[in-house]
């Protein structure tokens, strides 16, 4: 839900993330598709949630960090992160 996006963006301001545009999208991305259903409660806490095919989604503080760091205080258009 919203609510629970906006928990998890509030954990990452607290957590030191400090670009608002990073956190826009980070609460705007529905993390809860991307993992199995049985862990879709799971996907806004800041831990790592397996993908299937031995890969997981990254933990959303790494996200935003990178995010942050990618941006560099500029506009950009997509981010792909390939791990």
């Amino acid at each position: 839900s919203e609510r629970t996006r906006m928990r998890m963006v509030d954990r990452l301001r607290q957590a030191g993330v400090r670009d608002e545009k990073v956190l826009a999208a980070m609460g705007q991305v529905p993390r809860h598709i991307f993992v199995d259903e049985a862990l879709s409660s799971r996907a806004y806490e800041d831990m790592s949630l397996p993908l299937g095919h031995g890969q997981t989604i990254s933990h959303p503080l790494t996200v935003a960090r990178m995010c942050e760091l990618a941006r560099g205080g500029r506009d950009l258009g997509r981010v792909l992160e390939v791990g």
